[in-house]
């Protein structure tokens, strides 16, 4: 990070999880000083629609009307806290490519964005748009970044974008016209193995898995540091880059270890887990990843632990990175075993 950047210790904070009584204030506000909330969607024409009215805006949460303002009601506890609405996601990509494909539909787009910042007080947007697969994609999406900066001027607004690490997405990507106009990249350093994927593995490993390339499966080549030299190559500035660290495991039934077929697989937040799993996790520790292998039932199992996370917040630090965020801040768990604070804390060591 630049010598006078405060690393980032940031979170996604879905609103659907305030279903499940996990609102905006059960947050760890002391350890996170910028907060995504998760998700806005939009429509093809560039205006901005719910995802959730209910859960956004009228449900009682935190004394306030909905989510959003129980997030914007955190700044009273801590001022100097960052909150972007981020806007797409896994299940809300499929209206970016007609917007941004339009340069009245990006306008309108950008506009729609500013309105809903100034009216919720947020400090910024987030773009995660999964993802932009061809060249042509990758010129629209600079296009939606550059409507959006003019909307949102620099240093008042914060404009970010959630990327995957592999080059698939990247390549499509003018990173030198990216770095002008971002001021961070979330790079999404998890879901390297799962359901899409021939065999088990770790799903956020750090480095990849020793051993000749030819004989490795390409899910298993993919790492965090792969894709931060990547967009190091591509002269992407490094202190823009904020490393993501997942707050859940995905498991492979039938696996006991990496590169095994798989009958079936799940997710499950890291808060769900057994506590003798993360208690008894084995740490990989070339790869940085950890692992349990529930012989009972959910096979091999792959997730980060404490030890790991604070292994990537080193690796931030000694690189020079912006910093850490985790999807998401409300899968964690409060105490020794909390991945956000293991992250904080590694970060702010003197």
């Amino acid at each position: 990070m630049s010598s006078n950047q405060t690393p980032i210790n940031a979170v996604y904070y879905p609103s659907w999880r305030v279903y499940k009584g996990f609102p905006p204030s059960s947050l760890q506000l002391d350890c996170i000083n910028r907060i995504y909330y998760a998700f806005v969607l939009l429509n093809e024409d560039g205006t901005l629609k719910l995802l959730d009215e209910f859960a956004d805006l009228t449900k009682d949460v935190d004394g306030e009307k909905g989510c959003i303002r129980a997030l914007a009601k955190l700044k009273q506890q801590k001022p100097d806290l960052k909150t972007l609405v981020s806007i797409g996601g896994g299940s809300g990509s499929a209206e970016f490519p007609a917007m941004a494909a339009d340069s009245t539909r990006r306008s309108t787009f950008a506009r729609s964005c500013k309105e809903f910042v100034e009216q919720y007080q947020f400090d910024g947007v987030d773009i995660d748009w999964e993802f932009p697969l061809t060249p042509d994609v990758g010129k629209n999406y600079i296009a939606v970044l550059g409507a959006l900066r003019k909307a949102l001027p620099s240093p008042r607004y914060l404009l970010t974008t959630a990327l995957p690490t592999g080059e698939y997405c990247l390549k499509n990507i003018n990173m030198r016209a990216a770095r002008k106009l971002l001021d961070s990249i979330n790079l999404m350093g998890y879901d390297f193995n799962g359901p899409w994927t021939d065999v088990s593995g770790h799903h956020a490993q750090l480095f990849a898995q020793p051993g000749p390339q030819s004989h490795v499966d390409p899910a298993l080549r993919n790492s965090c540091h792969r894709g931060v030299e990547y967009l190091a190559s591509q002269h992407f500035p490094v202190y823009k880059i904020v490393l993501g660290v997942p707050v859940y495991a995905w498991s492979f039934a039938g696996a006991r270890g990496v590169g095994q077929p798989f009958r079936s697989t799940a997710a499950m937040d890291y808060n769900d887990l057994p506590p003798e799993w993360i208690r008894d996790a084995t740490v990989d520790h070339h790869a940085v990843a950890a692992s349990y292998v529930d012989r009972a039932g959910e096979g091999f199992v792959s997730f980060d632990v404490p030890e790991t996370v604070r292994r990537k917040a080193e690796y931030v630090s000694r690189k020079g990175l912006g910093g850490l965020f985790y999807w998401t801040g409300v899968g964690d768990v409060k105490g020794p075993e909390s991945l956000v604070r293991a992250g904080y804390e590694e970060l702010n060591k003197e």
